[in-house]
């Protein structure tokens, strides 16, 4: 039996890209290197972060300086194209309850940037031993993680916009992906999403930019509530549609709207895609982004009331999204057993 569990299961670790000067990041290196440095501090406090990096002396460095559980993080040095871990990291799910890596491909979400190095660091890390003796299968369809969320019980949210565009697979109808998807990732309950997006986004509507699936059949989504901004018909229609969204046994979700926080723009004035609902769940604790925004304690407080029995903690990551993706997309968990007991990976 093969179940992709949900994120707020047992993990052993989080995969982490360090940004570098061959990334995109590079005009910005100064103002987010300290963002994956808290990322990744918070993480060590509670788990293993594997932390891929171009070097491991300066990474080492400016980790022990802020204090993170070195003991903990795992430096491993390999080539990347850019940092966005959740999409390229491996989606592991459990077979027979062991743990099953399975590498998808990553195309720069529909060949909009080049993915080559990215597209090997989870065949690469494998080959390293970082994940000691657990299987991973090198699978054919493009598949980022963002693009989807488990309750870790057969039923997978995703939205339309991304998983059937024709830059992902498009040799395959809807119940072709649907069949492919329920056999690799244990899917029985399929919820898909016909509306929402976010100015600014890369992805074609990632789910993880938008709803996310919660324990105790709890959604927690993005909601405007601003008529005179340009996202307001699309969210009204993605709310409607969580509404009549059922669970496997035929009940409704529990819905927990998020604040919509103010515009937020770049340089050229183009709007970035700032959102709530790009939190990372770990062992214990919820990494919620924060914007500087007055909404950002309404959203933590949400968030709080979709997981009561861990600590929010929130991470200014308005330097993330000027490359359009926020904490959750630098990041991937990986659940419990999927990492060998220690190692350097060099």
């Amino acid at each position: 039996m093969v179940r992709l569990p949900a994120e707020w299961e047992e993990q052993d670790g989080v995969l982490v890209a360090w940004p570098h000067e061959k990334t995109d990041w590079h005009p910005y290196l100064s103002a987010v290197e300290p963002i994956f440095i808290q990322i990744i501090k918070e993480i060590s406090r509670r788990e293993r972060v594997v932390v891929v990096v171009p070097e491991t002396g300066p990474a080492a460095r400016k980790l022990r300086d802020a204090a993170a559980v070195m003991e903990r993080i795992v430096l491993c040095t390999l080539e990347t194209n850019d940092t966005w871990s959740r999409d390229f990291g491996p989606i592991t799910v459990l077979d027979g309850g062991e743990p099953l890596l399975l590498d998808f491909g990553f195309n720069g979400w529909g060949l909009k940037f080049a993915a080559d190095k990215d597209n090997q660091v989870s065949r690469r890390l494998h080959g390293k031993g970082i994940f000691g003796r657990n299987r991973l299968k090198t699978e054919g369809l493009v598949l980022e993680g963002g693009s989807i969320e488990s309750d870790g019980h057969g039923t997978i949210l995703t939205t339309a916009e991304c998983l059937l565009n024709a830059n992902r697979n498009p040799h395959l109808a809807k119940w072709e992906l649907e069949a492919a998807l329920g056999g690799l990732l244990g899917a029985e309950h399929f919820l898909w999403l016909e509306n929402g997006y976010l100015a600014g986004d890369d992805t074609d509507s990632h789910v993880d930019t938008l709803a996310r699936i919660c324990p105790d059949d709890t959604i927690a989504y993005v909601r405007c509530d601003d008529p005179t901004d340009e996202h307001y018909p699309a969210l009204q229609a993605l709310e409607e549609e969580l509404t009549r969204f059922r669970t496997r046994d035929d009940r409704p979700y529990r819905l927990i709207p998020l604040p919509w926080p103010e515009s937020k723009f770049d340089e050229e004035g183009e709007r970035l895609p700032a959102t709530y609902a790009n939190f990372l769940v770990i062992n214990q604790a919820v990494l919620v982004p924060t914007y500087g925004d007055k909404s950002d304690n309404t959203a933590l407080t949400a968030i709080s009331t979709a997981f009561p029995r861990h600590e929010i903690i929130g991470i200014d990551c308005l330097p993330l999204i000027l490359q359009h993706g926020s904490l959750h997309c630098v990041t991937m968990q990986l659940p419990k057993g999927t990492l060998k007991q220690y190692g350097s990976g060099e």
